[in-house]
């Protein structure tokens, strides 16, 4: 898939000069290291622990007028060409905070994000608080949702296992279902964990359903899913 074009944006212009100028200056090389190692090695840091990056976050934010969705493809694919952690954690704070500007038209641009320098610290919060509301806004995104859950790439894959999680009581059960067992027989951890989590998180609506689908499915999923699923029933 061809990158998406970054749009032209005043607003990117200016949020991404103050993003860059203040972050750098509370960089921490200590820091940095440490958290590159724990992340294991997906990218360099800066070393600003999340509470202090919050706090700068706002400060950058401040006064900065509302985006459209092409000003906010312009700030998350600008983030995440520069190197360093934190500005991709700062794209991803932002997309959560303006997804509802954002139209259906906005999925490519987080497919590119799910699937450059990937780790669960991105892609996680990328599946829950910017894919599944943009498939809540636009249903017809649900065909592409089950096109994901096949797909060759283990982060697309977790992403449609996962962009339910806060749906709760409006969630499609029928297709969780049937994205796990699509998925159950992978061997990679972050998909069997992402299948034992979808339904765990699940299981605090409807318990009783996610039990039932367990007992049923238990010997075509991973233990570490099984695990994870009834872990708080």
């Amino acid at each position: 898939m061809t990158h998406p074009a970054t749009p032209r944006s005043a607003l990117a212009d200016t949020l991404l000069e103050r993003l860059t100028t203040t972050y750098a200056a509370a960089g921490d090389p200590a820091r940095a290291v440490e958290a590159a190692s724990y992340m294991k090695g997906v990218a360099p840091f800066l070393g600003i622990r999340t509470p202090e990056r919050r706090v700068l976050t706002r400060a950058v934010v401040d006064g900065i007028p509302r985006p459209a969705e092409a000003d906010c493809a312009a700030v998350a694919l600008r983030c995440w060409e520069l190197p360093e952690r934190e500005y991709h954690y700062f794209a991803v704070d932002y997309l959560r905070r303006h997804v509802g500007r954002c139209s259906s038209g906005f999925l490519p641009v987080a497919r590119h994000l799910i699937t450059t320098v990937s780790w669960w610290d991105t892609v996680d919060a990328l599946a829950a608080h910017v894919v599944g509301p943009l498939v809540t806004a636009d249903p017809q995104l649900v065909a592409v949702m089950d096109e994901w859950i096949d797909d060759d790439n283990l982060w697309i894959a977790r992403t449609a296992l996962l962009h339910q999680l806060r749906r709760k009581d409006t969630t499609d059960a029928e297709r969780l279902f049937r994205y796990c067992l699509r998925q159950s027989g992978h061997t990679d951890f972050f998909i069997r964990k992402a299948i034992g989590w979808s339904l765990r998180e699940y299981a605090k609506t409807d318990p009783d359903a996610v039990r039932d689908f367990v007992a049923g499915a238990c010997d075509r999923l991973a233990p570490l899913s099984v695990r994870e699923a009834l872990k708080n029933l």
